[in-house]
């Protein structure tokens, strides 16, 4: 895929081009999305929302990493919603009752049914702990420890301070430790920190 050829005919209007953008990184965009939010309906909406803004401000991007300009985009999208949500709380019993598509990836056709209730647990818990963590901490930790995003593409895409980043991401794996210990029973033997010091 020619990316910049790409960018470059949908900036000229072509949506073919801009679908077949849409259609490489859409995944990576939802992912991001998911995790930040935590509901598969909102990720959605996230998703979809970030890929409308980005095809209106085409003609703004300038060059550089599509797919961090992209994540920026997804990630104020994701902004928006939780500020909306704390001003109008909401929840859908179709939210609460649906399967959680993302941990598809757990399930392995080699695992036993026992091995496979664990690994769902263990992302459950894992969700949680991350839904609990305040939002900035929260997207920071799913763009480096989920998305692999280093601490400087990290800043780039939430717009702040390398110093900032590494705060939020050194308070969120702490707090992230520290919930996921009221799960020990889940977690791999070498994960569990001990009672004695």
């Amino acid at each position: 895929m020619d990316e910049a050829a790409l960018i470059q005919k949908a900036k000229n209007g072509d949506v073919a081009s801009y679908n077949r953008l849409v259609l490489h990184y859409q995944q990576a965009v939802y992912n991001v999305a998911y995790r930040i939010m935590g509901q598969p309906q909102s990720a959605e909406d996230a998703t979809q929302e970030a890929f409308i803004s980005a095809y209106k401000a085409l003609n703004r991007f300038r060059g550089g990493s599509f797919k961090s300009w992209l994540m920026r985009i997804v990630t104020n999208a994701c902004y928006d919603e939780l500020r909306r949500r704390k001003r109008r709380p909401q929840s859908s019993l179709d939210e609460l009752t649906e399967d959680n598509e993302s941990s598809a990836f757990l399930r392995s056709p080699g695992q036993g049914p026992e091995a496979q209730r664990q690994s769902l647990e263990l992302m459950e818990a894992i969700e949680y702990c991350l839904q609990a963590l305040p939002d900035d901490q929260r997207i920071t930790a799913v763009l480096g420890d989920v998305e692999g995003y280093d601490y400087k593409e990290i800043a780039e895409i939430t717009r702040v301070s390398l110093g900032t980043v590494k705060s939020r991401m050194s308070r969120a794996r702490s707090k992230l430790r520290d919930c996921l210990q009221g799960f020990k029973e889940l977690l791999p033997t070498s994960y569990r920190l001990s009672n004695s010091a």
